[in-house]
């Protein structure tokens, strides 16, 4: 096979029609791609212990069967043209869903499994082990939160909603540890692991593994996207054990959304529906902002609702991807699946979701390639599926600082592990924050710069760069904008109230 520095062997991503010898060859070299991988993986497969080789050799199959499609796929795999516009009551509004009885909530919430994305780390945001140990507010962390909000669900209703986290290999023995911390709480927490797959050399396309032992070589696997949440979950026994408890739903969302919180009124949607079917999927979008061009979407497709995110987008249509008006909302990774159904596509091994290519540079230089699926993909699987359009106060994500400092401030106060928009902030959107990924990236780092989180009530953007630390008791509004020159240090002093202001290296400060 030809070694293409910097380039995937050029049959995979090619969109040419090809001569019918050289298609002859291509599908010669993919058979030989697929054989050889075969070989590696049983030599990986034979160093496992003999009682842990039926569980290795499912999630081995399960790669095998996505890394056969990724050498089947030909391009982009959506055809521009074929996507129709939304039809008629395929996103409900929000505002128009009934709310419960009280008397009813209990029984809803008997049919409902919470589950949390967890099998994320917290190393772009420079802190070691799971993301979900990251303190966000009060000490508190989001698996803390998320844990207040389901405990305060079940005294409230006195009901028993179950909590499961999928985890990784990253961060299971981090969150077993952690966990126990809950033992005496009215709350049942179960963990499962999402696959563990190995890395591929972007040359070979063979495993670059020496050694199945995950430990011992991490740099060699990967957890292969949240799309693997379906497969995992069954292979888990987790489903099955939920389906005979009578429960028909989960609600599934990214453990660092402090904004997906049960909602009693999709819940209600779900299990009352007012057309005959119940819907076996729900996706919450919420508007697109100039800030959410790269967010997946929700399109018509073939006769149904699909996601589409931005890396499906042939080149020639990214900028119609990213416009506000052609695609008015965005996929938040709150979705809501029928667990039978579940079961039902998982057994029928009909879940073709899209494969995201993943390229990394390990510490050695080596290129790899990842084989991803993402979660909300699958919605085109299931039958019946809606888009619910939903506040963006639903939508609260913390992937960086500049989002944790939001959080921090009070813009929000804390109800029972959840966040609520302080009454005083004018308008519901959250400001725009940019802070300067040099001095600001790091949490550790960025909790040195402020003496207390500033007063953000009236603020509309911020932008910070360079070398800047904020004293006690600072007041931000309107539009602010604190610009420290390499060389420079600029301190906000305690008590500063800079409303639309320009700080510029110098220190000077002026009126915007």
């Amino acid at each position: 096979m030809p070694a293409h520095t910097g380039y995937l062997p050029p049959w995979i991503r090619s969109h040419q029609r090809t001569p019918s010898g050289s298609r002859d060859f291509k599908e010669a070299t993919k058979r030989d791609a697929l054989a050889r991988l075969e070989v590696e993986l049983e030599r990986l497969l034979a160093g496992v212990p003999e009682n842990k080789q039926p569980h290795v050799e499912k999630e081995f199959r399960g790669f095998k069967n996505l890394f056969n499609r990724f050498l089947a796929e030909q391009g982009p795999s959506v055809t521009w043209e074929k996507i129709d516009k939304l039809p008629e009551g395929a996103v409900i509004d929000y505002s128009t869903l009934k709310t419960p009885t009280t008397d009813n909530i209990h029984h809803m919430l008997d049919k409902l499994v919470v589950v949390k994305l967890n099998g994320g780390l917290g190393t772009s945001m420079g802190c070691k082990g799971p993301k979900s140990i990251i303190q966000v507010r009060n000490e508190l962390t989001f698996l803390d939160l998320t844990v207040q909000q389901i405990e305060h669900l079940n005294k409230t209703y006195k009901c028993n909603v179950p909590l499961v986290l999928m985890n990784s290999f990253n961060t299971d023995d981090d969150t077993q540890k952690v966990i126990r911390k809950y033992k005496g709480l009215k709350l049942d927490i179960h963990t499962f692991n999402q696959s563990c797959h190995p890395r591929i050399n972007r040359e070979s396309l063979l495993p670059i593994a020496h050694s199945p032992d995950v430990h011992s070589d991490i740099e060699a696997w990967y957890p292969p996207g949240h799309g693997d949440f379906y497969e995992s979950f069954y292979n888990s026994g987790l489903l099955q054990k939920f389906i005979k408890e009578g429960r028909t739903y989960c609600f599934i969302s990214n453990i660092d959304n402090l904004g997906a919180t049960v909602d009693l009124n999709i819940l209600y949607l779900l299990l009352n529906p007012e057309q005959k079917a119940q819907s076996e999927f729900v996706m919450e979008v919420t508007d697109k902002t100039r800030a959410d061009v790269k967010g997946g979407t929700l399109i018509q497709y073939e006769d149904k609702l699909r996601l589409l995110e931005i890396a499906q987008v042939p080149k020639e249509h990214v900028d119609d991807f990213k416009s506000v008006s052609q695609f008015k909302f965005f996929n938040t990774n709150n979705l809501w699946a029928k667990l039978d159904a579940i079961q039902r596509v998982v057994e029928q091994g009909s879940l073709n979701m899209e494969i995201i290519v993943n390229n990394k540079v390990l510490a050695d230089g080596v290129n790899v390639i990842q084989l991803e699926t993402a979660v909300g993909a699958a919605m085109k699987c299931f039958e019946g599926g809606i888009g619910v359009n939903v506040p963006r106060s639903r939508f609260l994500p913390v992937k960086k600082t500049s989002d944790l400092l939001l959080v921090m401030s009070n813009l929000y106060s804390l109800s029972h592990g959840s966040l609520v928009m302080s009454p005083q902030r004018m308008f519901p959107s959250t400001p725009l924050v940019k802070l300067g990924d040099n001095h600001f990236a790091k949490v550790k780092e960025f909790l040195n710069r402020f003496a207390t989180i500033p007063d953000l009530i009236e603020l509309d953007h911020l932008t910070v760069s360079g070398d800047v630390t904020f004293g006690r008791g600072v007041t931000l509004k309107g539009t602010v904008i604190i610009i420290a020159n390499h060389g420079d240090r600029i301190d906000i002093p305690s008590g500063a109230l800079l409303e639309n202001k320009i700080v510029s290296g110098n220190l000077r400060i002026l009126d915007h």
